[in-house]
């Protein structure tokens, strides 16, 4: 039987296909992963061995200080880039970059080249540098039209080329930035560079503070832990829903869904940890130094997470781990879903952000020193990133909104719409005492002692973790909770970055204001922080994120709650916002920020009209006819029983009358929810202004979504298996 059949004779077929699996064959593992990594990357070992000494001290220079490329060195590094690739089998090359879709693009071409007649490969400086693919197709909020074409992409040479391995040979991948003809940044890339360097200069201005003369850069680091879904790839070709839009529209709760808390860190399936491994393999050929892997909360979701990297960087690996993800998993006879909400009733998947800054030596700024001094300089950061999200946690909400993450964020499973800070005990009464004006007094070494004489002392962190917070100090860095599973991470990361660069900008200029007037350090720090300390107060907040009353709280304190995307996208628009983008030459112009702006309504307002017509499709292709079906044998059965009612008790007439009256109660109900959806639709065509229409469909189309599945959804809980033709929660989430 082909698998594109209909009916649930099907469905059986799939189990039982799934069931003679088996097991996954036992092979060798692979040699020691340090034996393999990086093989598959242009990194400073290979570019060490493969280029002239002053070549390769300049091209390092550039990777190591942010300093300006070199463009004499060029062909010499393309050369070299290109024997490299070929010798690992590469035939093409290709700028990988970032457009707005929040995934990543390639155009392949081959080194192969005629001259005079001959077959030649070469790879010249100029085409390592700067790419051109159109530009007039990618997501430009109207920036670029079809007849405008023309887009330039250009290398970024602090991330490390690699290659990605085909069936037929590699591609040379080269991380790159993308811009259009006329200037204007068509990427998540740039923006993410710009913070970056923004920072640093900002930031080296509290090292300047303490003496530091030395330190020539300081780094925005990054480390993304990704959240994920598996299933059988047979189920997701039976579900049109998965595939168009990344989730399930609809789906009865089965019996048993995560309320055991037993997935969590459970013990791994060994196809999972098959698939797992490979994965690993393919990451660490890439220079993609996954660390960690287990099981999430709900039924088949797990997490990989990555060693911290620079931002952009981090950036880039983030988006290798989800194309990874996704071709081994195509593999491995099982699909990945990547949507923050796949099936309702459970947890979704997020991307957790940890963000920190470091020195040029690895010292991390976030990390509490063991001198006063250091410690004045952490608590400088610290606050800076307080005022920041203070000031932009607006902003900081907008970067996280997204048709997929509004079924998440605030669903006791992740943090609110609500952006707020958890610092912990210790850091909380610091900055209490400063402003109060107390003096600290030095915090007990941390030790938790079981008292058992087999199980050693443990050292305590400065914090404990709140899993309910968007944004929690936890030790050594921050971490943004809310960022959706499917979403880039640079743009979050370009906003954070920005606004604590502002943040600190105003601390120092207060600071050095202070010293002027005769302060010394000390005294001049801790006045200005103590300011700043009293105005962040209200986004300091140490309890249950998810509770009602801290809702009730956070509207007393004066903090945003926006709660719905089409919403949430205005905040970019917000003047201070724009103000602060582009007083830090983020983006160049207004235009660029407001055609940003454009594509994020139409890309939300386009995700929920693809849901609205494949629900639709769903609902009138699969489900009614199997509702039908079996409306057609509850009425057979209820005439059957009219003709013998004298031989039958009256009971079971009535029971089986009543059961055939639900299921037409049902069928009615769905068909009239769908010519609603149809409607509301069609008058939401007729709105021309992108915001108004993102807010029409906030709060009318996703509302109905909701509801008219719930007839579907109790359908699937009437109708024998036999009719039912989509693969069901319970088999989804708990067959592999």
């Amino acid at each position: 039987m082909s698998i594109f059949s209909t009916g649930s004779s099907l469905r059986q077929e799939v189990l039982l296909k799934i069931a003679a699996n088996g097991k996954i064959p036992y092979e060798s593992p692979q040699n020691n992963s340090t034996s393999y990594f990086g093989i598959n990357t242009f990194n400073d070992k290979v570019m060490r061995e493969r280029l002239p000494k002053d070549a390769y001290k300049k091209l390092r220079d550039t990777i190591k200080s942010g300093d300006k490329l070199d463009m004499s060195i060029s062909n010499t590094v393309a050369h070299a880039m290109k024997e490299w690739a070929i010798s690992k089998g590469a035939s093409h090359f290709t700028h990988w970059f970032q457009p707005q879709t929040g995934l990543t693009a390639e155009k392949h071409d081959a080194f192969l080249e005629l001259d005079e007649g001959e077959v030649i490969e070469r790879f010249k400086g100029n085409q390592l540098v700067q790419g051109e693919p159109d530009a007039s197709s990618f997501p430009s909020g109207g920036s670029r039209t079809t007849f405008e074409a023309r887009g330039y992409t250009m290398w970024d040479p602090s991330s490390p080329a690699f290659i990605v391995e085909g069936p037929k040979g590699g591609i040379l991948c080269i991380p790159s930035v993308f811009i259009s003809y006329t200037g204007e940044v068509l990427d998540k890339k740039t923006p993410l560079l710009r913070s970056m360097d923004v920072l640093s200069n900002s930031a080296l201005k509290v090292l300047r503070l303490f003496g530091n003369d030395s330190a020539t850069r300081v780094i925005a680091t990054i480390g993304t832990e990704q959240e994920y879904f598996l299933i059988d790839k047979a189920f997701y070709l039976l579900r049109p829903d998965l595939q168009h839009t990344g989730r399930t529209l609809q789906g009865a709760q089965p019996p048993k869904g995560q309320q055991l808390d037993d997935h969590y860190f459970g013990s791994i399936k060994e196809r999972v940890l098959a698939f797992m491994q490979d994965t690993e393999s393919e990451l660490y050929k890439l220079g993609v130094p996954a660390k960690t892997r287990h099981n999430e909360v709900a039924p088949h979701q797990f997490e990989i997470v990555p060693i911290f990297a620079e931002a952009n960087v981090g950036a880039d690996r983030n988006q290798l781990i989800m194309e990874v993800l996704k071709k081994t998993a195509n593999r491995h006879g099982m699909a990945l879903l990547l949507h923050e909400k796949p099936f309702a009733g459970i947890n979704g998947s997020g991307k957790h952000n940890n963000w920190s800054m470091s020195d040029p030596d690895g010292n991390n700024l976030l990390d509490p020193g063991d001198t006063p001094e250091k410690n004045l300089q952490f608590l400088i950061f610290l606050v800076a990133v307080l005022r920041a999200v203070h000031k932009y946690g607006g902003l900081l909400r907008m970067t996280i909104a997204s048709a997929g993450n509004d079924h998440r964020l605030g669903a006791n499973e992740a943090p609110p719409a609500i952006i707020s800070v958890f610092l912990g005990e210790q850091l909380s009464t610091i900055l209490d005492d400063i402003k109060e004006g107390r003096k600290t007094k030095k915090a007990k070494e941390n030790i938790i002692d079981l008292g058992l004489s087999k199980i050693p002392s443990i050292f305590r962190d400065y914090t404990d973790r709140n899993r309910t917070s968007p944004f929690a100090f936890t030790g050594e860095k921050f971490e943004f909770r809310a960022i959706g599973s499917s979403a880039s991470v640079s743009l979050a990361n370009t906003v954070l970055s920005t606004a604590v660069a502002e943040s600190i900008d105003l601390l120092v200029e207060e600071i050095e204001k202070a010293i002027s007037n005769g302060d010394k350090l000390d005294t001049a720090i801790l006045k200005i922080l103590q300011k700043s300390i009293i105005e962040t107060e209200p986004i300091r907040f140490e309890g249950n994120n998810y509770s009602k009353e801290w809702e009730e709280e956070a509207e007393r304190r004066g903090l945003l709650n926006i709660k719905k995307t089409g919403y949430a996208l205005d905040l970019l628009m917000d003047e201070k916002n724009v103000n602060l983008l582009l007083s830090k030459g983020i983006f160049k112009t207004r235009a660029e920020i407001e055609n940003r702006y454009h594509t994020k309504l139409e890309q939300y307002i386009t995700a929920l009209e693809i849901e609205v017509q494949t629900f639709c499709d769903l609902i009138d292709t699969r489900i009614i006819p199997a509702a039908i079906a079996y409306q057609n044998q509850l009425l057979s059965a209820v005439k059957g029983l009219m003709e013998i009612k004298d031989l039958v008790p009256a009971e079971a007439l009535k029971e089986e009358s009543k059961l055939l009256h639900s299921v037409i109660e049902k069928i009615i109900s769905l068909k009239k929810g769908n010519k609603e959806i149809v409607l509301k639709s069609k008058e939401a065509e007729e709105i021309e202004d992108l915001s108004i229409k993102a807010k029409f469909f906030s709060d009318n189309i996703t509302k109905l979504l909701n509801e008219v599945r719930t007839p579907a959804d109790e359908l699937e809980k009437l109708v024998p298996d036999v009719l039912w033709p989509l693969p069901k929660y319970s088999e989804m989430l708990f067959v592999l």
